[in-house]
């Protein structure tokens, strides 16, 4: 089975530069809901190194621990969020690298990438100090993090360190014995994600949902909740929200028009929602928020 055929319906990276697909920001977990990021995936390669704090991270369900110092490196097309179980905030930087970071014309460098970064090689790589070329890699994230906001910033020197990043967990990386990544449950999950993602801002009823996967009502709640530790309405809600938060954080469109714009059926009800979720209106949302980014 292949990703492509819906890839245009991933999450959207939203990068620093125009004609660079690289994101590197610092984030907070407390600018997110309840503390956890949205479950997502994106053709892009993440990188996490965490500065000060703990965060959980959750990979194709599977939950691992990350403490200051330590990071992440998340693999291409895999469902993952950041959470904090207790509430508390996780300061880190976090790198998304596109895959055409190395061009689009065919050539031993997308070969190599699509073998480093496929399906068959792992999920995830927890990034440890102790270990050499881990701490190699959490070097480099922040040596990209300083680049980035330096203010001779160096476009060159930010390919080169991002190209050096991929080069060093293709290095490491490991290819699984057996396929796990595109079991079949996966990629229902994936496909009904993604027709979220790609139709948030409509009306959509859980059959819409279920549908998108091929899916029963009742398969679809169980993978959802078996998978992601939520129902497919708890997952719709929270990933409008999200993006209501960009639109407030990003834009000076009325509270009318990103409610609207995120799906949700009036400006009163998306209030509600909003207040319910973040305990407070998204206009003090935004007062608050003005000048700062979500991840």
């Amino acid at each position: 089975m292949q990703l492509d055929v819906f890839s245009d319906l991933s999450e959207q990276v939203r990068y620093n530069l125009t004609h660079l697909k690289l994101r590197v920001v610092k984030g907070t977990l407390i600018h997110f809901d309840n503390f956890a990021a949205a479950c997502h995936w994106h053709a892009d390669l993440e990188f996490i190194s965490i500065l000060d704090g703990v965060m959980n991270f959750n990979v194709h369900g599977e939950m691992v621990s990350l403490e200051k110092g330590q990071g992440i490196f998340v693999n291409s097309k895999r469902l993952h969020y950041g959470y904090s179980s207790d509430r508390t905030d996780c300061i880190y930087i976090v790198v998304c690298i596109h895959p055409s970071i190395i061009g689009t014309e065919r050539w031993e460098g997308n070969e190599y990438w699509e073998e480093k970064f496929g399906s068959n090689t792992e999920d995830y790589i927890v990034l440890k100090r102790d270990v050499p070329w881990h701490q190699e890699a959490l070097l480099c994230i922040g040596h990209l993090y300083e680049e980035m906001y330096s203010a001779n910033r160096n476009p060159l020197a930010l390919l080169s360190l991002a190209v050096s990043l991929c080069a060093t967990i293709g290095k490491h990386i490991v290819e699984r014995s057996q396929q796990i990544a595109m079991d079949h449950a996966w990629f229902y999950i994936w496909k009904m994600t993604a027709f979220i993602h790609g139709n948030y801002e409509n009306k959509m009823t859980l059959d819409d949902i279920a549908a998108s996967g091929s899916a029963s009502r009742t398969h679809c709640c169980k993978l959802f909740g078996e998978y992601l530790g939520q129902t497919p309405n708890e997952y719709l809600t929270k990933y409008r929200l999200k993006k209501s938060c960009e639109l407030l954080i990003g834009t000076d469109r009325s509270i009318s028009d990103v409610a609207l714009s995120c799906g949700f059926q009036s400006a009163s009800y998306f209030s509600f929602v909003f207040r319910k979720e973040f305990g407070m209106t998204p206009n003090r949302y935004r007062k608050q928020q003005n000048g700062q980014g979500l991840i």
